[in-house]
């Protein structure tokens, strides 16, 4: 008996694709038109994102607070098990920001990615009854994970300061870069995702599988200096290691809020040297964010392509 995505796929096989308007011939004319379509439904963007934000902690007592306590959870359980169990701690000065640095720009990336592979299929009676620039709703997504991480970052800030370890120097140029190439990714990955995963609900726990991954493959509970040890002896996985644009992004990140890791410190009578941080990290980044722009531009002329028959399939 055929499955239910098999049924899917075949009853797609049958069906012309219907063209939206952004989805000509002409690629980049295409690409630009749904560009002008999001910016044209910028307050249902906004009325969206707000949407978002109070169904999913409608009812709740503690309302956005709820955005704070996960990443707060699971920095305890990192820095008590890998950080003091385990001894990272010994070897990372600033262990408690260093890791929770990690984590909110990783729940940004991770909510985007998730919530935006599902933001099509969640929104399917609205999809039914109305034209609008479908991309919509995974940039919705991306504006919620937006706003939980401004949330988590006040508290990342707040806390450095009460540290005093806020660092005042360029390496803060460092932070919105890696942001901006975070989102980069993070949209592109989003709305392409969020396309296929009409047709294939598969996507969406596949999704899952490959951000826990991800996690383990970014230098978030671990720093640059586990990787340049782990791979002394073969140093060019470390430009296959970087070559993952969240990890670079993630580097950046804590270049400059981890003050400890620009300075020599001492732990326990240990001396825990500055970390030795990618060479050209400023070009990296920039290639990185040119490259994350052209995969958002691919991502979004194939959502183009899927999005005619969105509403059959749905």
């Amino acid at each position: 008996m055929a499955t239910q995505a098999e049924v899917r796929a075949a009853r797609l096989a049958e069906l012309p694709f219907e063209a939206s308007a952004s989805a000509g011939p002409r690629s980049v004319g295409g690409f630009v038109t749904s560009v002008r379509e999001i910016f044209s439904h910028r307050e249902l963007l906004d009325l969206l994102i707000r949407r978002e934000l109070k169904s999913r902690y409608k009812d709740s007592a503690l309302g956005f607070l709820w955005s704070l306590i996960k990443p707060l959870v699971q920095l305890i359980i990192y820095y008590v098990f890998i950080g003091q169990v385990l001894g990272a701690a010994r070897n990372v000065a600033d262990f408690a920001i260093f890791v929770f640095a990690g984590l909110t720009l990783w729940g940004l990336y991770s909510e985007t990615i998730s919530t935006g592979t599902a933001s099509i299929v969640s929104n399917g009676g609205l999809i039914k009854k109305v034209y609008l620039p479908r991309e919509i709703f995974p940039l919705a997504a991306t504006g919620s994970a937006i706003f939980n991480f401004l949330v988590q970052m006040l508290v990342l800030i707040a806390a450095i300061l009460v540290l005093g370890q806020f660092p005042v120097s360029l390496n803060l140029l460092y932070v919105p870069a890696s942001i901006a190439v975070v989102l980069i990714w993070g949209v592109a990955f989003a709305v392409l995702l969020s396309a296929l995963n009409v047709y294939l609900r598969d996507i969406q726990y596949l999704v899952e599988v490959v951000m826990l991954l991800l996690f383990w493959a970014s230098p978030i509970v671990y720093s640059w200096s586990f990787v340049v040890t782990a791979v002394k002896q073969h140093t060019w996985l470390l430009d296959v290691y970087l070559l993952n644009p969240i990890s670079l992004a993630m580097l950046a990140f804590q270049r400059g809020l981890w003050q400890a890791g620009n300075q020599t410190r001492v732990i326990d009578g240990k001396t825990i040297p500055p970390q030795d941080w990618p060479a050209s990290m400023e070009l990296r980044l920039v290639v990185a964010a040119v490259v994350g722009l052209v995969v958002m531009f691919i991502a979004q002329r194939i959502f183009a392509r899927l999005q005619g028959n969105f509403a059959q399939e749905i």
